[in-house]
């Protein structure tokens, strides 16, 4: 748990999905995250970008009630991380992550691993699934293009499906925040496009959750995200909206190196020479 301080009297706006106050995450003598404040709405799209090391994964684990914070307040979904049962939190929040997907039993069939969602669980187990169980996995399959693959074991699907098995999975509970680390890692350029394109459908989906989506690459951000989040060495470099805050000198704030960025049909691209 979280040490009682001076932040305790901090009160966070209950329709905020995250919101965190003068955050810092220590582990031994190395700083992960220092003083970061951040608030997301529930109709908003978030994407985190920093090179590696940044912090971005650290705070994706707040964001998802896996870690506490060493200092200041931590608010998901308008709960105190550290003064809440994280076990009842968590199922409210959808997760995809290398983490989780190299945890799935490599036997274990498609199908199993977006139901099992519903458990808590990754492998199917004893658990007696319902047909509303069934069907809700399989219209997450069918949307989001990979309802073929439905009895296959998931050690002989492409990274590509991999990945889309994952977010299948991480929306099982209909949660009402939806993290993504990396989603796009690994793919090549169809499967990466394929993705790209529809978490731009889903983006655009009124009742769709809030979204937060982390990545180093300015390629790998979908249209319709709407918020951009920047961080190096633990701290916000820049954050707003995203084509307010998206430039050449905020890249190279963010990641060190001098681009020319472009902008093409609502989709970002960095270059260097």
């Amino acid at each position: 748990m979280q040490t009682p301080g001076p932040l305790d009297g901090y009160e966070s706006d209950p329709d905020l999905v995250i919101d965190m106050h003068e955050v810092s995450v220590r582990r031994g003598a190395s700083t992960l995250l220092r003083n970061l404040s951040w608030q997301v709405e529930l109709d908003e799209r978030w994407v985190v970008l920093g090179r590696n090391g940044a912090g971005k994964t650290t705070l994706l684990q707040l964001a998802a009630a896996q870690m506490h914070p060493s200092g200041g307040t931590v608010h998901v979904l308008g709960e105190r991380i550290g003064a809440v049962d994280v076990f009842e939190l968590r199922p409210r929040i959808g997760l995809a992550s290398a983490s989780i997907g190299s945890r799935v039993p490599p036997r274990e069939k498609v199908v199993d691993i977006v139901q099992s969602a519903g458990y808590s669980v990754i492998g199917r187990w004893r658990e007696q699934y319902d047909a509303i169980d069934s069907d809700r996995a399989l219209e997450l399959l069918e949307q989001w293009g990979i309802a073929r693959l439905a009895d296959r074991e998931f050690g002989t699907l492409s990274e590509g499906e991999r990945k889309r098995t994952q977010i299948c999975r991480a929306l099982m509970t209909d949660p009402e925040m939806l993290l993504l680390d990396e989603p796009a890692a690994g793919l090549d350029l169809g499967g990466r496009e394929d993705l790209l394109g529809r978490l731009t459908q889903f983006a655009a989906d009124p009742y769709a959750p809030a979204i937060v989506l982390v990545t180093h690459h300015v390629e790998e951000i979908p249209r319709g995200f709407t918020h951009v989040l920047m961080l190096r060495d633990g701290e916000v470099v820049r954050q707003g909206l995203l084509e307010q805050e998206m430039s050449e000198q905020a890249i190279k704030d963010t990641f060190g190196v001098d681009v020319y960025l472009t902008q093409r049909r609502g989709r970002y691209f960095a270059s260097i020479g």
